[in-house]
């Protein structure tokens, strides 16, 4: 099976936002802030271990809308990415700073993928919320051609395909999708970010309030603060299908109080501490789109790797328990077991599987098995939420 990795960008948030934009007051319970996600194989049927949902996008300040199913929910990256080919709308496209033509992205995935795209504005609507006027990433339009910077990043995900589903929801705990990396000049500008005119693409500068942003984020109501997960147990050999909720806010409804979950702040990376075989390994980090638990290498966990192209996956003759604790920078820890069988061995008619997982050299990438069975909050950076200070986790 292949490894889906789409993951945080290759480049990192350089500092923190300032400033409180959300609140962790009631809002009575009178917006609908449940949208339901599903582990269900995706559009293609063939992508284990990942969780979609039905996304809907408006023509900005009308009701000429379409609702797009198969969206990968994903923890490790921020903003909405759709692909031209799903999507049946005419959007606004945006200007590039400085009258430089078309607004366009490249977003560069740990698994040596890219998506290449322009940046358009929609409405977003999920449940209840309506993010208005947002930017989006149509992934794959073909009347901007990528730029061989772009293209350098590895393999195109801009079909259905190629990326296993119709699009990306980047529900990550950063506000915008680069930060103020993209906002300077020079090596420290992750190339992220591109101008367009007739004469070609070239990367650009972007103010933060003009990148990609959490949708979440731009809720006019308090359900902007975050989001929680909820996704029930699987048992050991996995299950055909996984049903559960994205509920939208923290502390700010009835339905999405933080309760006894422990808080685990990140650094300004997104990243936290996980301790295992007493080695801390910092670069750690929680991520839905990731369809695996991936952490260190064969020689270091003693798990042997799948034979051919299922090399990226562990393969052990049986499956093997293991406990590693995750270590916040606020200091909070938390003690994580977890299972880990063999990829090969696994029912090809289920979708969801508890033990899937492949290595990751010096980190521990927590996908979307460590979902199963867990509440997991993640609180947006710049807003106000109880029990600390995000950006943070909580579980």
């Amino acid at each position: 099976m292949p490894r889906l990795l789409l993951v945080g960008l290759l480049i990192a948030q350089v500092t923190q936002q300032c400033g409180s934009s959300g609140s962790s007051g009631s809002s009575g319970g009178s917006v609908n802030n449940v949208l339901s996600v599903t582990v269900n194989g995706g559009p293609q049927n063939n992508y284990p271990d990942g969780l979609f949902t039905a996304v809907t996008v408006c023509v900005p300040g009308t009701s000429t809308c379409q609702t797009i199913s198969g969206i990968l929910v994903d923890t490790g990256s921020t903003g909405l990415r759709i692909l031209d080919s799903a999507l049946t709308l005419s959007l606004p496209q945006q200007t590039a700073p400085n009258g430089g033509g078309s607004l366009a992205e490249c977003v560069q995935y740990l698994d040596g993928s890219y998506t290449w795209g322009p940046i358009q504005n929609a409405d977003i609507k999920m449940a209840g919320e309506v993010a208005s006027n947002a930017g989006i990433q149509v992934i794959g339009e073909s009347r901007i051609n990528v730029p061989q910077q772009c293209a350098l990043g590895g393999t195109a995900n801009d079909t259905q395909s190629t990326l296993g589903a119709n699009g990306i929801l980047g529900v990550g705990v950063f506000r915008e999708d680069c930060g103020p990396a993209c906002t300077v000049t020079g090596i420290e500008n992750p190339g992220m970010y591109y101008a367009c005119p007739s004469s070609g693409c070239v990367v650009t500068t972007v103010s933060n309030s003009q990148q990609l942003q959490h949708p979440v984020a731009l809720y006019s109501g308090s359900d902007n603060n975050g989001v929680l997960i909820q996704l029930p147990s699987v048992p050991l050999g996995g299950a055909a299908t996984v049903t559960g909720s994205m509920i939208f806010g923290i502390g700010s409804q009835s339905n999405n109080s933080l309760g006894s979950a422990t808080v685990q702040t990140t650094d300004g990376n997104g990243n936290f501490t996980t301790v295992y075989g007493g080695r801390s390994y910092a670069g750690s980090f929680i991520d839905s789109g990731s369809n695996g638990l991936f952490f260190l290498d064969s020689p270091t966990t003693g798990l042997a790797l799948c034979p051919g192209q299922d090399s990226s996956f562990y393969c052990p003759p049986r499956t093997q328990s293991f406990s590693a604790t995750n270590r916040g920078a606020n200091g909070s820890t938390t003690s994580v077991s977890f299972n880990i069988g063999n990829a090969d061995a696994l029912n090809g008619n289920f979708n969801a599987f508890q033990e899937l997982g492949g290595p990751e050299a010096g980190l521990f990438d927590w996908g979307l098995p460590f979902f199963f069975g867990r509440n997991v909050f993640v609180a947006i950076e710049g807003t106000s939420a109880p029990g600390g200070t995000p950006p943070y986790w909580a579980y």
